[in-house]
């Protein structure tokens, strides 16, 4: 993976070069992680044209590491555990050759900001702005190979949950074997809190779970999603609870569902990203429920769980092949619940059989 990594790096600076600046200062976890394959706590990537550093704090003893440490690039450890590396590495920066500096300023305090001025004042700053996330985006294939074995350890984990007894345990007891499922089938960790909800609590969007117990008829709604070597995908389910579905579940159901697969289907290269939203938002309004409609449809993912592009009603901007996104479309009653499905996709083109479905768990209402 080093020369993934540095063709990645190489990118970043031809990018860094188009808009005047020498070097670049990289401050984000996930960012560092893209280029570098290794993201240890509170590290920086310096890129200058003498060559490219990370800087890191001495790791204490025990500490996890994020990903492996890179061999193609010099590693600075900082002697005492309070520096700030983002400082250290704008201390060298004049020395690499570099007279301009791009950070990210989105992620910087304005302390740290004025801390890297401070110490090389001789240094012109500027803005990075999203230029790491934007490469980011498109994912190569070894990048969604990932994503793929972090979708079955996902459907794994909550296929097994299905098959047990589920009235009478709490919503924060379902959630928390649901991640040591997914430890035990190879995940780093979940890929964010898992939510679960059961009753009026089914169907809300990233639901904290409490005590409220399963009860026969209840709506559960569960949403879930393994990290797999940094990678993370996501999955949503509603199932009807020790019971027939009542009608007006299942009509609620069909809505949903209804909307999650017109959402799918608008999935492709060059489709407007506020497109996809209001295919699966129509569908929602049509059957009179767009006020408990969610805000959003999806969003992208990777190396986080939250990244771009938004499918949202206001999303600019359009999708490219090989992006992987989420269909997760939602309708929630405060006093009654409601129903969520979640889906992690790989957008792809027509001729390539269009969006490639990662998460398989079935999408059948289930009375469990």
């Amino acid at each position: 993976m080093s020369e993934v990594h540095a063709a990645r790096r190489m990118r970043l600076r031809e990018r860094c070069a188009a808009a005047g600046s020498a070097a670049a200062l990289v401050s984000r976890p996930a960012n560092i992680r893209y280029l570098t394959g290794w993201a240890p706590s509170g590290a920086v990537l310096m890129l200058a044209p003498a060559e490219d550093v990370l800087v890191h704090r001495r790791r204490a003893y025990g500490e996890p590491g994020e990903g492996t440490p890179p061999d193609d690039l010099r590693r600075v450890t900082l002697p005492a555990p309070d520096g700030d590396p983002a400082v250290a590495a704008a201390d060298l920066a004049p020395g690499l050759g570099a007279d301009s500096l791009a950070v990210e300023e989105h992620h910087l305090t304005v302390a740290r900001h004025r801390a890297i001025a401070s110490v090389a004042p001789g240094l012109r700053l500027l803005d990075l702005s999203q230029a790491v996330e934007q490469l980011r985006l498109v994912k190569d294939e070894e990048e969604i190979a990932c994503l793929r074995i972090a979708a079955e350890i996902t459907d794994q984990a909550l296929g097994e949950l299905l098959e047990s007894i589920l009235v009478g345990r709490t919503e924060r007891h379902l959630a928390l074997e649901l991640e040591r499922r997914l430890a035990d089938h190879g995940a780093d960790g979940p890929a964010f809190p898992t939510y679960v909800g059961t009753g009026p609590h089914s169907g809300a969007a990233r639901h904290r779970p409490t005590d409220r117990r399963v009860e026969e008829g209840d709506f559960l709604t569960v949403c879930l999603g393994a990290c797999y070597r940094g990678y993370r995908c996501e999955v949503g389910r509603t199932f009807v609870i020790g019971a027939a579905p009542a009608n007006w579940q299942i009509d609620l159901y069909d809505v949903v569902f209804d909307a999650q697969r017109a959402g799918r289907e608008a999935l492709a290269p060059g489709a407007a990203c506020r497109e996809v939203d209001l295919a699966a938002r129509r569908v929602l309004e049509r059957a009179g429920h767009g006020e408990a409609a969610g805000s959003w449809t999806g969003h992208g993912v990777g190396l986080e769980i939250d990244e771009d592009p938004r499918l949202t009603p206001a999303a600019m901007g359009k999708l490219d092949a090989c992006v992987p996104v989420t269909v997760e479309p939602g309708v929630h009653f405060p006093d009654r619940g409601g129903v969520r499905i979640d889906d992690t996709l790989v957008v792809r083109p027509t001729a390539d059989g269009g969006p490639e479905l990662l998460t398989i768990t079935t999408k059948e209402l289930l009375a469990l």
